[in-house]
């Protein structure tokens, strides 16, 4: 059950935000879009965020970015409003903006034919390229990388919000350019599961902040060694490895728990 907590919309610098609703457990949502005003380089990207109710200006919470495949927010939001729940319970805010190319975003036409080409790769038997991977990979990396660091500017601006950050799941990818660019992230937890581009890797050697890493063992969509090969090469001095049994989707709730006390560690 949700409730309506104002019935206007909102404008902070960079974001316009739709009426807040508070979530039966106490949890505010508010919708947002970031920039999309005229003289702005962004298109109105669509995204959420989440505050627990303890969050004010003379208590700001810190916010965790949540990371997502690029399969729309609104086929997500199941998924991205239980994350969101769990950081609240730990005092944490939430945030995430929709990927590039996905949503009702414009299409990114150099991914959509690397998928066709992935697609068509994986019906042949044969082996998936580093050319194909780069397109399908490097692409979103690059411009989603640069707007969810406007979406950080924005949001930090509230008064609610304060750092240090955390960034949690997606495209591990995107995550690898975050942690090794964005100095305001202190922690991050990664999910493995996605194709690596061979540049990726190498920018992982710069990470330096903590990291957690999540790994299913039997995952039929993921490389397991190129996973153990990208956490090899991370920089970061404390690292870990918390690898489970099962497919893609069977995550065990021990995980998540794990993820919860390392950013308790890291960012409180």
């Amino acid at each position: 059950m949700q409730h309506s907590t104002s019935g206007v919309h909102h404008t902070t610098p960079g974001l316009q935000f739709a009426p807040a609703r508070r979530l039966d457990d106490g949890l505010v949502e508010r919708t947002f879009t970031l920039g999309g005003t005229p003289g702005d380089s962004l298109d109105g990207i669509p995204g959420i965020l989440w505050t627990p109710e303890s969050a004010t200006a003379s208590a700001p919470a810190r916010p965790v970015l949540l990371g997502h495949p690029p399969l729309g927010l609104d086929r997500m939001y199941p998924r991205l409003v239980a994350r969101a729940r769990a950081c609240a319970a730990q005092g944490y805010a939430a945030a995430t903006i929709e990927l590039p190319g996905s949503g009702e975003r414009p299409r990114i036409p150099v991914m959509d034919q690397a998928r066709a080409d992935l697609r068509q790769a994986l019906a042949a038997g044969a082996p998936v390229t580093d050319e194909i991977i780069d397109a399908l990979i490097l692409p979103l990396v690059d411009q989603a990388a640069g707007e969810t660091r406007a979406a950080l500017d924005a949001l930090l601006a509230l008064p609610e919000l304060d750092g240090p950050v955390g960034y949690a799941g997606g495209v591990i990818s995107l995550g690898v350019r975050l942690a090794a660019t964005e100095p305001r992230i202190a922690a991050a937890t990664l999910f493995a599961g996605s194709y690596i581009p061979r540049s990726i890797v190498e920018e992982a050697r710069k990470v330096t902040l903590p990291l957690h890493v999540l790994l299913q063992w039997d995952d039929e969509g993921n490389d397991r060694q190129a996973a153990l090969e990208l956490f090899d090469a991370f920089g970061s001095a404390e690292k870990g490895l918390n690898a489970n049994m099962g497919g893609h989707t069977g995550v065990p709730e021990h995980a998540g728990e794990s993820a919860d006390g390392f950013f308790a560690r890291h960012l409180r």
